[in-house]
């Protein structure tokens, strides 16, 4: 089999490009032949690199010079000109490269690869789309020639949820024959992840009372993911229960974005600069996220986040909003609560009856990780990747 080329658009702690590493490393097992083009930076590039020989794409922002020439250029204003020359050289390079390595498949993993795809116009290979992505995503992580490019040619899709699959049928008119719906999870690794974590006492690491009720969010914290609703819904919840020990925690908000100040901002005008915390980027996610006990998706859209199943699967109950994406799909009536889109009041309201009644919010939990058990399992879902692959690969 030819190698398979795989595209991401960086190399971020997120939702997209942990599901990638996680695909790879079970991928790995199965020998396929692989590379991966790296768009940007990222904490998990080392990773990636340990995995599978990896690329970055000549950018500009990574043409250096020593401080001495920069400073001569730039005084010369030869600076820009100089740097252009260097990028040029090495796109022949990186051109000539990977001319030379013959792929039989591009597999671009989520739409924000559209951009270096249609750079890669000299590669002809069948090609799969790993879209993770809805309408506001799209509009906002790539240009629309780009996406018309990738999904002219897209021989097959796999997405994420159904919400997903409707959307690119709808917008694309993408054939609904070559789509597939599922989701890829290391699912052994997100337990260990998980078991591991519980060791960790999280409330005495923050210094928060024993009782202490966690109502968790998590995510790169943007318009998109509702951190303002989140802050909405904290405020109405810890209202209700007055002393009662109630805290809302949101794990993955750069401390130094405008974001966490303006957040910061509210939770004192709100009186409750304590109960609302904000942590920001870090790996030990799963030390909050096993010990949360009712998980908060207060994002706008989200196609089906790969924290939803984290959650999930550290038996956490959920409440989302329909109509944003794929979490309802796997919530329904039996591993949380569906409110209304945007409606902080109902959300606010199905939290507290999940604090007030420990058995629902335990069979809730219980429920939500049967149903990421049956209906993701690691094995059947790489199977599906491969069968895909060696479909289209030559």
């Amino acid at each position: 089999m030819k190698k398979i080329l795989f595209i991401s658009h960086d190399a971020n702690r997120a939702g997209g490009q942990i599901v990638l590493l996680q695909l790879l490393r079970q991928l790995k097992q199965h020998n396929l032949p692989m590379h991966l083009l790296l768009c940007s930076d990222g904490p998990l590039e080392e990773e990636f690199r340990s995995l599978v020989s990896t690329t970055r794409l000549p950018r500009l922002g990574d043409v250096h010079f020593n401080p001495l020439v920069e400073k001569l250029l730039s005084l010369l204003s030869l600076d820009n000109w100089v740097k252009q020359k260097v990028l040029k050289r090495r796109w022949r390079r990186f051109k000539e490269l990977f001319m030379a390595q013959d792929f039989g498949l591009v597999f671009a993993n989520t739409i924000g690869a559209a951009a270096a795809y249609r750079q890669l116009d000299f590669i002809s290979a069948p090609t799969v789309l790993f879209a993770h992505e809805l309408e506001m995503s799209i509009k906002k992580y790539s240009d629309p020639q780009d996406m018309a490019y990738l999904m002219s040619r897209t021989n097959h899709l796999i997405v994420v949820s159904r919400a997903v699959a409707a959307y690119f049928q709808k917008t694309y008119l993408y054939p609904e024959n070559q789509i597939s719906t599922f989701q890829i999870i290391d699912t052994p690794l997100i337990l260990k992840n998980i078991a591991e974590a519980k060791k960790v006492n999280i409330r005495q690491k923050m210094g928060l009372p024993t009782e202490a009720v966690l109502i968790g969010g998590c995510g790169h914290a943007e318009w998109r993911k509702g951190n303002d609703i989140f802050m909405m819904v904290a405020q109405q919840v810890i209202t209700h229960f007055g002393n009662k020990p109630v805290y809302f925690v949101w794990v993955g908000m750069p401390v130094e974005s405008e974001l966490y100040e303006v957040q910061r901002f509210d939770a004192e005008r709100m009186g409750l600069s304590e109960r609302i915390i904000h942590v920001g980027l870090t790996s030990d996610v799963f030390h909050y996220l096993s010990q949360f006990d009712v998980f908060a998706l207060t994002s706008r859209e989200d196609p089906y986040p790969l924290v939803v199943l984290e959650a999930a699967l550290a038996e956490k109950p959920i409440v989302c909003f329909e109509k944003a994406g794929g979490a309802p799909e796997l919530v329904e009536e039996d591993a949380g609560f569906v409110v209304s889109y945007l409606d902080s009041v109902a959300m606010s309201n199905r939290i507290i009856e999940l604090v007030e009644n420990d058995a629902l919010r335990l069979k809730m939990g219980q429920n939500a990780k049967r149903k990421v058990l049956q209906r993701h399992p690691t094995d059947e879902s790489v199977e599906k990747v491969v069968h895909i692959i060696q479909g289209l690969c030559e």
